[in-house]
């Protein structure tokens, strides 16, 4: 097996801010892994939140490269279990468990939603994010993308009116993410009010610790909330089911595909609600995320879409959400 690894500076179509952070270009790790012929391909996002960038993530890499050349490949699963015991982050991990997946998927001739026996004949379509800004310029970007869902991003002075002339302007679904910038008791005072103004649930609104205002919160608010921050790895979703309604697995943070399977299943056994989220990757990350499309209940995968420009073909996301699945099989990725 030969491995390929690739930086990109991704160049994104409008400022991107969120409560904690703003930016207009996202570095991203692709790998490529090529065996028999076939090569897949894998991404991971640098994230400044948890000290990750994409040198790090290819040192990590290098520093074992010639054991992962040297390794017999049969399966996803056990290959993520020989990398995680060479100690490579969730990041680098996940960039080389996605990889993996494709490769495997390309392999066996079918794509991955169907070798884990789920079917793409019903899905929940993505939300497409309007991150902070001026409340026009908010405006401005829905209207230059009319969508069905919205992921608002929120952490400002003036949070409820942001929505509420949000509102005027169109009749989507609007999801609220503050990014932790909220306590427990504004949480509580502005979910009525969000209620009313057609807002389906709150993504992490509390800090990723506050564990006594989450359980105070989940208690009282009349919106559903998701954990976010507070949900990073596996053992995490056990502790979320007491604290939170539902969960967003980030597949960068939790390490790839195959803990994100886990993650999926271990919380619909808890009775939560489940989601996947992206980090502003290409689509070669989307790609991944919509082979798991069959098995959530919501998902924000629009990060393609947030790009001046694309680096890979894979899915595709139409105007009124629906997901045109490739031919390919894996996750259906190919550079452009």
């Amino acid at each position: 097996m030969q491995i390929q690894l690739q930086k990109h500076t991704l160049a994104l179509r409008h400022t991107f801010s969120i409560s904690r952070e703003s930016h207009d270009f996202q570095d991203t790790l692709i790998v490529g892994l090529n065996l028999n012929g076939h090569t897949g391909f894998g991404e991971a996002t640098s994230n400044p939140y948890y000290k990750i960038t994409v040198e790090s993530m290819m040192s990590e890499i290098e520093a074992v490269q010639k054991e992962i050349e040297a390794y017999d490949f049969s399966d996803p699963v056990t290959f993520h279990d020989f990398l995680k015991a060479k100690g490579l982050s969730n990041f680098a991990l996940c960039a080389m468990d996605l990889a993996a997946h494709d490769l495997y998927g390309k392999l066996k001739g079918k794509p991955l939603y169907e070798l884990w026996g789920t079917q793409k004949d019903r899905y929940p379509l993505t939300n497409y994010t309007i991150g902070i800004a001026p409340v026009d310029e908010m405006v401005s970007k829905m209207i230059e993308m009319p969508w069905p869902i919205y992921k608002i991003k929120l952490g400002t002075e003036d949070d409820v009116a942001i929505v509420r002339e949000l509102r005027t302007h169109t009749d989507a679904i609007f999801r609220i993410d503050a990014n932790c910038a909220w306590t427990a008791e504004e949480t509580i005072q502005n979910a009525p009010l969000l209620k009313e103004l057609g807002v389906e649930f709150l993504e992490q609104p509390l800090k990723a610790d506050d564990w006594e205002g989450m359980e105070k919160v989940v208690h009282q608010s009349v919106l559903p909330i998701i954990a976010d921050e507070s949900c990073i790895v596996e053992a995490d979703v056990e502790k979320c089911a007491m604290h939170f309604n539902g969960i967003n697995i980030k597949l960068t943070k939790c390490g790839g595909l195959t803990p994100a399977l886990r993650m999926i299943r271990k919380g619909k056994e808890l009775g939560l609600k489940v989601m996947v989220g992206c980090m502003t990757e290409s689509t070669v990350g989307i790609s991944a995320i919509a082979q798991l499309l069959p098995q959530l209940d919501y998902v924000d995968m629009d990060g393609a879409l947030l790009l001046k420009k694309d680096i890979a073909k894979g899915v595709e996301i139409q105007e009124n959400g629906k997901v045109i699945f490739p031919e390919l099989a894996g996750s259906g990725v190919t550079l452009i």
